[in-house]
């Protein structure tokens, strides 16, 4: 009973061996089609053995799926794979756009052994980094000097603004008082020609009873007296006597 227990057992674990086998050469001819898709479901099914798991993370990588490659490459814990894992774990951080973390991991794979694309790639990187720092420090410099041209064209505007609204209204003011004193002469000017005209109505009034009191009709017999004493001294006239009804003539004393 003992024995046939063991050869169940056996065929078993020969059986599953056996898959694994399949799956992986299957997985690896994939790979080397370049159908990553399928590699990955290949080495998905073989499980807990270190080499398949990086194959896996290789067939992430490959099919650029950078996230779980490096997920994948995390998990691997054999010594002898540790060189290749480190070196392309930082290939995968690279793509990820995390430049020191990939610099980290080629400089950790460089202690385990000296490779030449290895050592490449961390040089590339240092300069890549180098770069962005430079043209970082230059935008914020330049984003500085921006900044403070701004400051002062606004600063600028500012004054202009200032002068042109003093000026503004200096001018308002001079047309204001110009408006003034022009108002003030017209006023004079007016009161002038109304004191002239006054003037002048009471030098006409004056001037017409002037001639109201010079220009005085005689009566008739006041025109009678006169002519009786042209008579008498022997001064013909042709005045031509007048005579006013209900009048009663008094030659003698007409007054």
């Amino acid at each position: 009973m003992k024995q046939l227990l063991i050869l169940v057992f056996c065929a078993i674990f020969l059986q599953a061996g056996l898959l694994d086998f399949v799956d992986a050469s299957h997985a690896k001819k994939s790979y080397e089609k370049k159908d990553y898709k399928s590699a990955i479901k290949s080495y998905e099914k073989i499980q807990g053995k270190d080499g398949a798991t990086y194959d896996l993370a290789n067939s992430y990588y490959k099919a650029k799926n950078y996230k779980q490659a490096l997920s994948e490459y995390q998990k691997v814990n054999d010594s002898k794979l540790e060189f290749q894992k480190l070196h392309n774990m930082g290939n995968t951080y690279a793509h990820l756009g995390k430049i020191d973390d990939a610099i980290k991991s080629y400089e950790q794979a460089l202690k385990i052994k000296k490779d030449k694309d290895t050592k490449y790639n961390l040089d590339l990187l240092k300069k890549k980094k180098k770069k962005k720092n430079q043209k970082k420090k230059k935008d914020k410099k330049k984003n500085k000097k921006s900044g403070k041209n701004q400051k002062k064209d606004k600063n600028q505007k500012k004054s202009q603004n200032k002068k042109q609204n003093n000026k503004g209204q200096k001018s308002q003011g001079q047309r204001g008082k110009q408006k003034q004193n022009k108002d003030k002469q017209q006023k004079k000017q007016n009161e002038q020609q109304k004191q002239k005209k006054k003037a002048q109505g009471q030098k006409n009034k004056k001037t017409r009873a002037q001639n109201k009191k010079k220009v005085q009709p005689i009566s008739d017999m006041e025109e009678r007296k006169y002519k009786k004493m042209l008579n008498q001294r022997g001064i013909n006239t042709l005045m031509l006597p007048l005579s006013t009804k209900g009048e009663k003539r008094n030659e003698e004393n007409p007054w």
